[in-house]
């Protein structure tokens, strides 16, 4: 529920109904935005009737939301979420492309990889660490050394480091990294969701392969109700009847979770399609559908690369690509982090 305030209310007035939401038992969420004035009122408020709350002198109106997500909804927050990790911006205007391997393989291998996507405009250094895997024999990641080589890497480039985590006894592994990943298959992993929103560090929340909009927004609302609002979206793609590629990337969701969210949403073009000559063209889709960034996967030699070569373009592809990104981004009136 929503409470709008008139611009001549008393601050003690507003004070002291405030005080009787929570005396209910409700949280009270200010809401940034035209109006300062305005309330969010979290928790259970089928016992609230709307009428009685108008008739305060200082209430100008009262707005049910209809939706089960409250603290992701536009509604609550009018104003596009910043979300800011390792000193770079993500939403708002800002633009980011978060580009890498997908697994960490070597030292001398993420640090080359972070170097030349540095080079190329890259704001974040992405690589697996630990990897989910449909295939139990197939290369799980590096783990905890990968974390540590991946930090490594920031440290000789400065790049952010965004990498995935599988298991909430890991969390303490991930304390050096700026970003952390909850991969498609987590993405309903609820007590991951909720030991992440106890956390400070920021969040990029993947769609599962088959989930609804709302079903997303819901995972992204249990992060937001433990405490922790900086979460990034990323549509990667879904899984449909069409065999020609990986997945099917759903580009209708970005501007449609730009419409009900206030959170930042950026595009995975590489997971979305599994084929690396795909990207470009679902990357500049994804830019003229109004996403706020890119997670793009880079590694020195695909054909040899430990999982998902097929998709990876070459440092000097992704270069070229990257002179693409930034036009765009540009015309359509965004800035490059």
């Amino acid at each position: 529920m929503i409470v709008i305030f008139k611009n001549s209310a008393q601050p003690e007035k507003i004070r002291r109904l405030c005080s009787e939401f929570e005396a209910q038992g409700l949280e009270i969420h200010k809401i940034e935005g035209r109006r300062a004035n305005w309330i969010g009122l979290i928790g259970d408020t089928s016992g609230l009737d709307p009428d009685l709350i108008r008739a305060h002198d200082c209430v100008e109106d009262v707005k049910r939301i209809s939706e089960p997500y409250k603290k992701v909804n536009r509604k609550f927050c009018p104003n596009d979420t910043v979300v800011c990790a390792g000193g770079r911006k993500i939403g708002g205007g800002h633009f980011a492309v978060m580009a890498g391997p997908c697994s960490v393989e070597s030292e001398a291998q993420i640090t080359g990889i972070a170097e030349s996507v540095g080079k190329s405009g890259a704001a974040f250094l992405r690589g697996g660490a630990f990897k989910p895997r449909t295939s139990p024999y197939a290369f799980q990641g590096m783990r905890a050394e990968g974390l540590e080589l991946l930090c490594r890497a920031r440290e000789k480039t400065g790049l952010p480091v965004v990498t995935e985590i599988m298991n909430p006894a890991h969390i303490p592994l991930f304390a050096g990294v700026d970003m952390i990943q909850v991969g498609a298959r987590n993405m309903q992993n609820f007590e991951l969701l909720k030991a992440l929103g106890r956390q400070k560090t920021p969040v990029l929340l993947k769609r599962g392969l088959a989930n609804t909009l709302e079903e997303f927004l819901m995972s992204a609302e249990y992060i937001l109700a433990g405490g922790n609002e900086n979460v990034v979206l990323c549509e990667r793609g879904i899984r449909t009847f069409e065999p020609s590629t990986r997945n099917t990337l759903d580009i209708s969701a970005v501007p449609m979770l730009k419409s009900k969210t206030h959170l930042p949403v950026i595009v995975d073009p590489s997971h979305a399609a599994g084929l690396s000559w795909m990207v470009e063209p679902l990357a500049m889709a994804a830019i003229a559908a109004g996403a706020d960034g890119l997670m793009i996967e880079v590694h020195n030699d695909p054909p040899h690369a430990k999982s998902d070569g097929a998709q990876s373009l070459t440092p000097a592809q992704f270069d070229e690509l990257m002179k693409k990104i930034g036009a765009a981004v540009q015309f359509f009136g965004k800035a490059m982090e």
